[in-house]
């Protein structure tokens, strides 16, 4: 049986043979819709239109993990988020359905004809399918735009390419809101999402080093091989509605030495209290410095020192472009 998350809103699938036909055709979108940046949002809003024509639910079919990380692991592009975050977000937006399909073995091995009548046709009732005309899709990469359109008149639906978007002249994608995450240029990152850049999670006990050295962290496991951005940066937090100044750290603790995979710690400048197993999202302002490698533990307390300054003057100069 699939296991269900919410369970009117989005089903995560396990296995082809638990992906049962919704009672009623649907209109259909297909990706990894990393970030739902504003080219995303474009594609969303032809799905929902061509829904609410029609008289259909939307839904959007996505994956985990994700294609590229199936094939290529730690080399596969940083997420820009985690899998709740991008249901939470195709939801707000008003997509009525999500359906998380895992990518496995058995699902890179369906030839392109075997994925358009057991999951498009047969699984998902598709009427209607809303896809780019570079799409790819089944074993080898061998179905595209043109074998769809033709196996829709067959197999009852139609396909329709997805809008394009540009600001100044450059393509939306993920790949170059990494891009721009990774310079440090949140400005232009905000824009090209639609919203300012954020990770949210549930605060972890982690080693209490923080606290030992003086900045007590509240801690988030990213749970992916890397972040799509590294260092130590101004950030603004949110927990419960409430914001508070912040010092945040992405990386795998040179100094210390005990990660493979990176994390996110933030010190709350000004707060006190217990975070464990809540819920925070962190808001990244303004780069400080690259993670670095420190020979002592009191050499990595003289920088959180001045990077801590260092932030409360940013924050101090810049009062009135904080939400």
């Amino acid at each position: 049986m699939p296991l269900a998350l919410e369970p009117s809103k989005m089903t995560f699938i396990r296995d082809l043979q638990s992906l049962q036909s919704f009672n009623q055709r649907s209109v259909v979108t297909i990706g990894s819709f990393d970030g739902v940046h504003l080219g995303h949002q474009t594609i969303l809003n032809q799905v929902k239109a061509s829904a609410l024509d029609l008289g259909l639910p939307s839904v959007v079919m996505t994956f985990e993990p994700q294609p590229q990380e199936f094939f290529s692991g730690e080399r596969a592009p940083a997420r820009l988020m985690r899998l709740r975050e991008k249901v939470d977000a195709l939801l707000e937006f008003g997509v009525d359905q999500v359906v998380c399909l895992q990518f496995n073995r058995a699902l890179r091995n369906l030839t392109a004809s075997e994925f358009v009548r057991s999951v498009l046709v047969n699984g998902l009732g598709t009427q209607h399918l809303i896809v780019g005309d570079d799409f790819r899709f089944g074993c080898d990469r061998s179905g595209d735009f043109k074998m769809l359109s033709e196996m829709g008149a067959t197999c009852d639906f139609t396909v329709q390419d997805t809008a394009t978007l540009e600001i100044d002249g450059e393509r939306v994608s993920s790949t170059l809101v990494r891009q721009n995450l990774e310079q440090g240029n949140f400005d232009r990152a905000s824009q090209l999402l639609g919203k300012p850049f954020s990770i949210t999670g549930r605060v972890v006990y982690g080693q209490q080093l923080g606290r030992e050295l003086g900045f007590p962290t509240a801690n988030v496991q990213l749970n992916r091989y890397s972040a799509p951005l590294s260092g130590v940066y101004a950030v603004l937090v949110d927990i419960d509605g409430t914001v508070y100044l912040g010092a945040a750290n992405v990386g795998v603790r040179p100094t210390v030495g005990d990660l493979l995979k990176p994390i996110l710690e933030v010190h709350l400048l000004d707060f006190k209290g217990d975070l464990y197993g809540r819920r925070i999202e962190v808001e990244f302002v303004t780069k400080i410095r690259n993670e670095e490698k420190f020979i002592s533990l009191d050499k990595l307390i003289e920088s959180i020192q001045r990077d801590v300054k260092q932030i409360r003057a940013w924050f101090s100069g810049n009062s009135e472009n904080i939400n």
